[in-house]
């Protein structure tokens, strides 16, 4: 942390919207600064001290980091509206054997061996790849989440049963698990402030429990007497 900020990365794909928001809630005199980077950048920038913490897509290296893992995303084709893939739920990795199939440079997602038929280029980006995608020269696949970021009114996408999935992480340096850290860390888990590891839950008073009164017996009344 620097400069009185804690420093959150997070890759393309991410939306840390919600968490920065309960964030700001709960941990109000120290701002969180969301930095995106690209997915090959987010470690480095660990490692180099540029961040506190990153939202990263697994597998890294993990030497010299903690790393939670969070969820899963549904891997998916991206093709054209009028492709032979758009007029089906979705598909399988052999259904798309015969399709041109581009890799991007900056390619997320770890293949044993990569479905369909190379395309003749390998572009950039994901962004470059979608473009090609749209003129029609081939399909890509890729995360959910970055289809939907790359989104384009002429494209649509399925899911891939069968395809591997990428994995979301949060990772931080290992002699680094701070009070905000933990902080973050329960805010991402779902853990209500109370139950939170960090700082609020070190503020946090101890409640003290009321004596219960005990209860008297009740009164017993003398009986009248009756007249004989």
């Amino acid at each position: 942390m620097t400069n009185g900020e804690f420093r959150l990365a997070y890759v393309p794909g991410v939306t840390p919207a919600k968490w920065a928001g309960v964030w700001a809630e709960r941990v109000r005199d120290v701002p969180l600064r969301l930095v995106q980077t690209p997915a090959a950048d987010a470690v480095p920038l660990l490692r180099n001290g540029d961040v506190d913490a990153a939202f990263v897509r697994l597998p890294v290296d993990r030497e010299g980091l903690h790393v939670i893992p969070l969820y899963l995303e549904t891997t998916v084709a991206v093709v054209p509206k009028d492709h032979v893939v758009a007029a089906v739920e979705e598909v399988e990795l052999a259904d798309l054997a015969d399709e041109d199939v581009f890799e991007p440079l900056d390619e997320v997602l770890v293949w044993d061996e990569r479905p369909g038929e190379p395309a003749f280029t390998r572009p950039e980006s994901t962004a470059a790849a979608i473009e090609l995608v749209a003129s029609g020269a081939g399909i890509v696949l890729l995360p959910q989440s970055l289809a939907r970021l790359h989104h384009r009114k002429d494209l649509t996408y399925r899911p891939v049963t069968d395809a591997p999935q990428s994995q979301i992480g949060l990772a931080w340096l290992a002699p680094e698990t701070s009070d905000l850290m933990e902080e973050l860390i329960g805010i991402v888990r779902g853990r209500t402030p109370n139950s939170s590891r960090g700082r609020n839950a070190q503020q946090q008073p101890a409640t003290r429990k009321k004596p219960q009164r005990q209860r008297s017996a009740p009164k017993r009344r003398p009986q009248k007497r009756r007249r004989t």
